[in-house]
């Protein structure tokens, strides 16, 4: 006797605008719970953007009483590049990879909750860091470093550097899914302090060789640097805020499309 087969139908969950609503605040709010339970993610992302800032910006800054508010500034802006680029990629990257190798992706993608509201959790828990990170270097550099600027600068400054956290989520994202889970720490180390280095955010680029200052032009945490030295009035050399702005705006786009192809990739794998 033959059986009679019939095509599966996706049924697609109804959901009133508040329940939508209050699911997607749901997954955000435990994001950043787990995020704050994990002491290696909390402390690394905090306090080595503030340590390095009170070493380089503060510490040896102190030398020169002359400069040292401009010294602090300037480090105030690529030490908060720095510490954003920190929060997205280890938040994005490692966390996905982790959480792919463990199974939890596939369980995500079996239930009823839109796979949106996990990427966007992850995006709320990395913006609130990157806030936290940016209040307490600004903190840090009025009360110790000399730091005197007006309260709509440092509000500018501020909103630039947690909305560059942005195009670093993406490239996170790009990097969890194509990185293997024991891996993915390491991964993120070699892509992202070479880059933080080569982009002038521990030395000030016009002090690094002509060759690495080419090459910096190149790489995202640049423009979103000179983006921030520009707010502040300290970038070396002026350009357009807008030709930075589409640089980043060009590589997230790259990283999101990187991050699609791995999603499709990903269907359907198993990872020990």
């Amino acid at each position: 006797m033959a059986a009679t087969t019939f095509p599966a139908a996706l049924v697609t969950p109804r959901r009133s605008l508040s329940r939508t609503f209050a699911l997607y605040a749901k997954e955000a709010k435990y994001e950043l719970i787990n995020k704050t339970r994990i002491p290696i993610y909390a402390i690394s992302t905090v306090v080595f953007p503030l340590m390095f800032y009170v070493l380089f910006g503060i510490v040896l800054g102190h030398g020169n009483p002359v400069n040292r508010g401009e010294t602090a500034t300037y480090v105030l802006a690529t030490m908060g590049c720095f510490g954003v680029m920190a929060v997205a990629l280890f938040g994005f990257g490692v966390s996905l990879a982790m959480e792919r190798g463990q199974g939890w992706m596939q369980m995500k993608r079996a239930s009823p909750m839109p796979i949106s509201a996990y990427f966007l959790a992850k995006l709320f828990a990395a913006v609130v860091f990157s806030t936290v990170i940016m209040l307490l270097l600004l903190t840090v550099g009025i009360l110790f470093g000399g730091v005197h600027i007006p309260v709509a600068t440092a509000a500018k400054l501020v909103g630039i550097l947690v909305a560059g956290s942005i195009p670093f989520s993406a490239m996170g994202l790009a990097i969890g899914y194509f990185a293997k889970p024991n891996s993915a720490p390491a991964v993120v180390n070699l892509v992202y302090l070479p880059m933080s280095f080569c982009s002038g955010l521990w030395i000030p680029l016009f002090l690094l060789p002509h060759g690495l200052q080419v090459l910096a032009q190149f790489l995202p945490p640049f423009h979103l640097a000179q983006l921030a030295l520009n707010t502040v009035g300290l970038a070396p050399n002026p350009t357009p805020a807008w030709g930075h702005v589409e640089a980043l705006i060009a590589f997230t786009l790259v990283c999101l499309g990187l991050a699609a192809w791995g999603y499709r990739r990903d269907e359907g794998k198993t990872y020990g």
